[in-house]
């Protein structure tokens, strides 16, 4: 059985997702499972986010579905539920970490400096989300990190098809989250050849 971060480190890249309809839902992750990105982080900051994971996960078993914004225990109710594979949270709240470990789902939780890394650190959490990445200093705040941290991360928030295999080239960086090539308006307009080509340009 792969460990979270074995199965993030092949994926590379992670899909944050915004979903505004569940009729969107299945048709998302038929794309993404068939153009080679078997994984999804639904973010709960819209209503639909935990029926379209329940959709997603009774479609394609085999995808990788994190929920993301996770705010709260309720939510991590919620996202167990719906059969979630980990949590993602973009800070570090100690009550919604020591919640997770309880229930035993993976919580990647986000941090951008050295006090929020060693409170994770504290914890026992190995995984961290670097957000926001870029307006926390970007790659020379993860090299920085690095150096003095035995974690892995995962920068989320700005970045692009610009910057991430610089990112990715860090030994530290497990995967990079991101939203372009799964835009929240091409969904909505049904686009699903066109986030099909964003996707396979990823490899």
């Amino acid at each position: 059985m792969k460990t979270l971060e074995q199965r993030l480190q092949e994926i590379k890249i992670v899909p944050v997702i915004a979903i505004n309809d569940v009729a969107h839902a299945v048709p998302l992750a038929k794309v993404l499972v068939e153009n080679g990105l078997p994984c999804a982080e639904v973010t709960f900051r819209t209503d639909a986010a935990a029926e379209s994971i329940r959709l997603m996960r009774e479609a394609y078993p085999e995808l990788l579905i994190g929920a993301g914004t996770v705010l709260n225990s309720q939510q991590v109710d919620t996202a167990i539920e719906v059969g979630v594979d980990f949590i993602v949270s973009p800070g570090l709240n100690p009550t919604t970490v020591k919640y997770c470990q309880q229930r035993n789902i993976a919580i990647v939780p986000g941090v951008n400096n050295p006090s929020l890394v060693e409170q994770a650190m504290e914890m026992g959490l190995k995984t961290l989300k670097f957000f926001p990445a870029e307006p926390s200093g970007g790659v020379p705040m993860l090299k920085a990190l690095s150096a003095v941290y035995p974690v892995r991360f995962m920068p989320t928030g700005g970045v692009s098809p610009s910057n991430v295999d610089e990112y990715l080239s860090l030994g530290s960086v497990v995967a990079c989250g991101g939203t372009w090539m799964v835009p929240t308006q091409m969904m909505d307009q049904g686009d699903w050849d066109g986030i099909a080509e964003l996707v396979r340009a990823l490899k």
